[in-house]
């Protein structure tokens, strides 16, 4: 072994070593190996930053800002209401949510789908009585295994194709993943559906008081359009039309200075404020619907501020808030800190007071509106915490199919081969800004930069190890103890290996050092490398064993209140179950 192959690895050695210390974050750890590498000629100085460029980069970035845009749909989570009543018991509410987020994540990053459905799982948890812990950690591996099935549901399909173009000159087509991604999909959900009863019941989430979260009696106001088909019909007339969702809880007249809790015969006028109590999304829609006109959402009064980049967030008040005991209007909560408050919900019987009045207390759950860019710094000054993204549409515009439609025609003209996959992402992402489904703030914001920057720096040092030989050498070791194994005992082997990696490494950084590994295995085996490709793809991605391994893992390790171990409870017999599947398939459906 020359000093040129022995280097390259000592420096993958190295930043494993890091990996597994955690001090350092990774993306970190991926700058200075790159920086290491650089200044020992492992890499060459104009291959430096080829990584930067690659296809795989903007592939990636470009999914995760078409993820965004499909999580500002309000589709998804309509639909999800209208099935509520028939998931009847905790196995059909695991079912469905397990396997909606699954085919989610095969058309986008596997993070942000589970992202969507994340705050929905809580608010059909909660309503249901469910613990959580029961929904989120299947939903998780759903999403896992769901990225399964075509190229872009997860980093290591496109990373093994990019392998595979630099081995056979041809990439592995949008839908080549699906045979045996979909069979491992259909055995890890019928799995799911029952093993979720290995998991702890009863667990809540740490941090957040659990009523904090609950968002079912939103109080907002609204005026009385000139349009509204309301206007002359009473208060019973409002609550019945609503089907019962919407309650007027005050109607304010003589210009705001007299508030009436009005009896169900009250006659409703034009220009009436009312104060309404519902669930934010019946609330938007009821408002939509029969022409009435949320006070919150008047202009904010930053100057020149596109309506793209203003924003909706949902916050939590926290205990040492500057809120605590304040109101809206003697905060000047518009004027001094640009923030629209939208609605209000808190636990128990809501307040009859104007929305500008009400005294605000630890745990409220606060809808505001303002600018995308100034938002975060604002909530943290006023000691509020923002949650994940719920949806809720209060004070934002409809915009609800063009997201979906547009991740449809980029599925379509990639399974057509009108264009790359690359070209087709990329200008998905660019439509979701163009058409304002996306401020350019938030696509930004989307971008998991950290990641990028670890794919961009392992690139060039995954390619010194191939250029080098060092990855012949691994897989002549590896081909040695695989060479009296059969196809599928060696298509074994490399997803154990692959899944071993994987916690230590990021699943990217895995499939970077394993995926040429592999190539260089079926060389060594007189066999194509199609295959061990796959192997290492659903290894690098099934890391069900720990919570840090993949981000799926780690988002609802807090809200679904796990312990480390848990994840082995649930995670051990579905990992064996994909080993199974895997190493049976693979070599039937892709000649070894």
């Amino acid at each position: 072994m020359t000093s040129s192959q022995v280097l390259p690895v000592a420096i993958i050695v190295a930043m494993m070593a890091s990996f597994v210390w955690g001090r350092l974050r990774y993306d970190l750890t991926a700058l200075v190996g790159l920086l290491v590498a650089v200044v020992l000629g492992v890499v060459p100085l104009e291959d430096a930053f080829d990584g930067f460029s690659d296809q795989v980069v903007v592939i990636v970035g470009s999914a995760l800002v078409v993820s965004a845009g499909i999580a500002k749909s309000g589709v998804i989570g309509r639909t999800i209401r209208a099935v509520e009543p028939r998931m009847t018991t905790p196995g059909l509410r695991v079912a469905f949510l397990t396997s909606a987020v699954a085919v989610l994540s095969s058309f986008v990053k596997n993070i942000g789908s589970l992202a969507i459905f994340l705050p929905i799982a809580l608010q059909i948890a909660r309503r249901s009585g469910t613990s959580p812990s029961i929904l989120l950690m299947p939903m998780a591996f759903g999403s896992l295994i769901g990225g399964l099935v075509t190229l872009v549901g997860t980093s290591p399909n496109i990373l093994v194709s990019r392998v595979r173009e630099e081995v056979s000159g041809r990439p592995f087509g949008m839908f080549d993943f699906a045979p045996v991604g979909l069979a491992i999909l259909g055995a890890g959900l019928l799995f799911l559906s029952f093993g979720w009863r290995l998991l702890p019941r009863g667990r809540t989430s740490r941090g957040i008081p659990e009523d904090a979260f609950s968002i079912a009696g939103y109080v907002v106001e609204a005026t009385l359009g000139r349009n509204s088909r309301l206007a002359g019909k009473t208060v019973a007339d409002l609550e019945t039309a609503s089907d019962g969702a919407v309650t007027v809880i005050a109607v304010v007249r003589e210009h705001g200075r007299r508030r009436y809790i009005p009896a169900g015969h009250w006659t409703l006028f034009q220009d009436d404020i009312l104060v309404l109590q519902g669930e934010a999304h019946r609330l938007r829609d009821f408002a939509d619907d029969a022409g009435l006109n949320l006070v919150g959402t008047r202009t904010i009064p930053t100057p020149r501020l596109a309506p793209a980049e203003i924003g909706v967030v949902e916050a939590v008040v926290m205990a040492g808030s500057k809120l605590v005991g304040e109101t809206s209007a003697g905060l000047q909560l518009r004027d001094r800190y640009g923030m629209n408050l939208v609605a209000i919900s808190r636990p128990g019987t809501p307040s009859d007071a104007r929305l500008g009045n009400i005294e605000f207390r630890p745990g409220d759950v606060l809808i505001l509106q303002g600018s995308t860019t100034t938002t975060p710094a604002i909530l943290r000054d006023l000691g509020c915490l923002p949650l994940v993204d719920r949806e809720t549409g209060l004070g934002t515009p409809r915009n609800d199919y063009l997201p979906l439609v547009v991740l449809a025609a980029t599925i379509l003209v990639i399974a057509a081969s009108l264009v790359p996959v690359t070209v087709a992402f990329f200008g998905a992402a660019v439509v979701m800004i163009a058409s304002r489904v996306l401020s350019l703030a938030e696509a930004y914001d989307s971008i998991d930069v950290p990641v990028l920057v670890l794919l961009a720096c392992m690139i060039p040092i995954s390619d010194a190890v191939n250029r080098t030989g060092g990855a012949e050498l691994m897989a002549t070791g590896l081909a040695d103890l695989a060479g009296g194994l059969p196809p599928s005992g060696v298509i074994a082997l490399v997803m154990i290996a692959a899944m071993a990696v994987t916690p230590v490494l990021n699943n990217a950084a895995t499939v970077l050092i394993m995926a040429p590994v592999a190539a260089g295995i079926g060389h060594k085996l007189g066999v194509t490398a199609d295959p061990l490709l796959m192997a290492v793809a659903i290894g690098a991605a099934c890391d069900f064993l720990t919570p840090i391994g993949h981000q799926c893992n780690t988002l609802v390790f807090g809200p679904g209140g796990y312990r480390f171990g848990d994840y082995a409870r649930l995670g051990l017999p579905l990992s064996l179950i994909v080993l199974c599947v895997g190493s049976f398939l693979i070599p039937l459906v892709w000649s070894f």
